[in-house]
């Protein structure tokens, strides 16, 4: 009784975690890597005379203005276009075979042999066969634009961006999110730059509301589907 017991409470456990992601959809702002970054503020110098001129927000006089600092503004120029195919086929087989047989056996001469049936044999045979096969395909494709600020300037003068970007629409909302590393000298004149040249990239798009409901799977549904469902 009591081992029936901790059976349905494992159970129930394990419904509840499954349905955890459904109860509890994104929502703005809930991810700090994908918040907007705020300026820092500059240090004053040393010995400052008055001048007007100050080294924390100099700008070249015959340079574009681009993202360079953090707070910054950049551009993000989605353009995602990935294409994958996979297939794979194996097949093995194996056939075997053994054969005993004893002739004419003969014991203080005389033969043990009743109308030309052999004493003692025997025989046995084996066959094997396997045929696996497997194939996959995927195709993605995101397009669009999204700013984000600079969170961080490396050490080697590369920038870490980050931000994201919702849009709510009818009963749901979508959002884009990015996070990655790119080169100052990748951005272009109108201070954006092509997703494709961002390192180390994390871009994910989706939704919530009612339309992403539809497209979802119960928790009862996913459970059944989990990785811990023994068949």
């Amino acid at each position: 009784m009591t081992t029936s017991i901790a059976r349905i409470v494992l159970l129930i456990t394990a419904v509840g975690l499954s349905a955890c992601s459904t109860l509890n959809p994104p929502k703005p702002g809930d991810a700090a890597e994908y918040r907007p970054t705020a300026p820092v503020a500059p240090k004053p110098a040393a010995a400052n005379y008055g001048a007007i001129f100050q080294a924390s927000q100099s700008q070249g006089l015959f340079e574009d203005y681009k993202a360079r600092r953090v707070g910054d503004l950049v551009t993000v120029v989605l353009a995602e276009n990935t294409n994958a195919k996979k297939s794979s086929s194996t097949s093995t087989a194996k056939d075997s075979g053994v054969e005993m047989d004893v002739g004419n056996v003969t014991v203080a001469g005389r033969t043990l042999i009743d109308r030309d049936l052999t004493l003692f044999g025997a025989s046995a045979t084996g066959g094997r066969t396997f045929d696996g096969s497997g194939d996959s395909s995927q195709s993605n494709q995101l397009s669009g634009e999204i700013t984000v600020t600079v969170a961080e300037v490396l050490p080697n003068g590369n920038l870490v961006i980050q931000g994201e970007k919702w849009l709510g629409i009818n009963q749901g909302q979508e959002f884009v999110r990015i996070r990655g590393i790119i080169r100052p000298e990748d951005v272009s004149t109108s201070n954006s730059v092509q997703s494709t040249q961002v390192a180390n990239a994390q871009l994910y798009y989706g939704g919530t509301g009612a339309l992403a409901d539809s497209n979802a799977q119960g928790w009862l549904s996913r459970f059944f589907n989990s990785p811990i469902w023994p068949i």
